[in-house]
């Protein structure tokens, strides 16, 4: 698939013009690992985007994070952690979700029910629609949140 056709990028494109300034993409944090391997080696987990100043995470999260798809979640193969992708994923997102305010950095996450998006999930990418809320999750308000 190229870039260009990925709602995740898509997303990130809006960000970056909201921002006035590219992400880091796919950005890895040495403290936010994955569990550990074979060799007992832990791989930084990567975040959809990283804007370092303002101090800001994306993780774009499509409907697979929340609903099951056996596509995605391969639920007949083990990961390394012994479970199937899904929850394997399911506890990726909860260590996301859980170290990085912990590092003083703020977590925004959106998914297709935030924009205009079909009943499957993919956005049809209106931007009268998908820019004013992006703007509201991505841009702090008044009390900085």
């Amino acid at each position: 698939m190229v870039r260009a056709d990925r709602d995740e990028d898509y997303v990130i494109d809006v960000c970056d013009e909201i921002l006035g300034e590219p992400a880091l993409r796919q950005y890895r944090f040495g403290w936010l690992r994955g569990d550990p391997g074979r060799t007992g080696r832990r791989v930084a987990l990567p975040v959809d985007a990283y804007w370092p100043d303002p101090a800001v995470v994306l993780e774009y999260r499509e409907l697979q994070h929340e609903e099951p798809n056996r596509h995605f979640d391969k639920p007949d193969q083990l990961t390394i952690s012994g479970v199937h992708r899904g929850i394997q994923r399911a506890i990726y997102d909860a260590r996301r979700d859980e170290l990085i305010p912990a590092h003083g950095i703020r977590l925004v996450v959106i998914t297709p029910h935030h924009l205009d998006a079909t009943g499957r999930g993919r956005l049809r990418r209106t931007r009268s629609y998908d820019q004013p809320a992006i703007e509201r999750l991505l841009l702090p308000d008044e009390s900085g949140r």
